[in-house]
């Protein structure tokens, strides 16, 4: 089940994703967190800005509460696939670099579609899943 967010609100998103990135990168933390915590406020069923929030926090070294956001996106939509990357990129104890999804460009798609489907269940929320050999 996809949330409900019109044209005008996806277009707003994707630019908050753009903006966070460009904050992130030129250190502005402060604004980047009032921005973050605005669009949840705004949005409180995307799982675009607990995504970012969760990068943000990973730059500021607080990645138990970082993985709780990553966490959240992925339950506000299974199939948003940034904040599985970002699980699993942060949760891999083996990653010495990580590399951010801040939005869907950012994650790979080599041999993605491969590994991984996704499934509906009874109440037609789709979930993510790897795929068996």
């Amino acid at each position: 089940m996809k949330n409900n967010i019109n044209y005008n609100d996806k277009n707003e998103l994707t630019s908050l994703c753009e903006t966070v990135r460009e904050f992130i990168m030129q250190k502005r933390y402060c604004e980047c967190e009032k921005l973050i915590t605005s669009a949840m406020m705004k949005y409180p069923h995307a799982p675009e800005p607990h995504n970012l929030m969760g990068i943000h926090l990973e730059t500021k070294g607080d990645h138990l509460t970082a993985m709780k956001h990553f966490r959240a996106a992925w339950a506000l939509d299974p199939t948003y696939l940034p904040a599985r990357y970002n699980m699993s990129q942060y949760g891999d104890l083996f990653c010495k670099e990580h590399k951010n999804a801040y939005d869907e460009t950012d994650c790979p798609k080599d041999n993605d579609s491969n590994l991984y489907k996704t499934e509906y269940d009874k109440n037609g929320i789709g979930h993510i899943v790897k795929r068996t050999q």
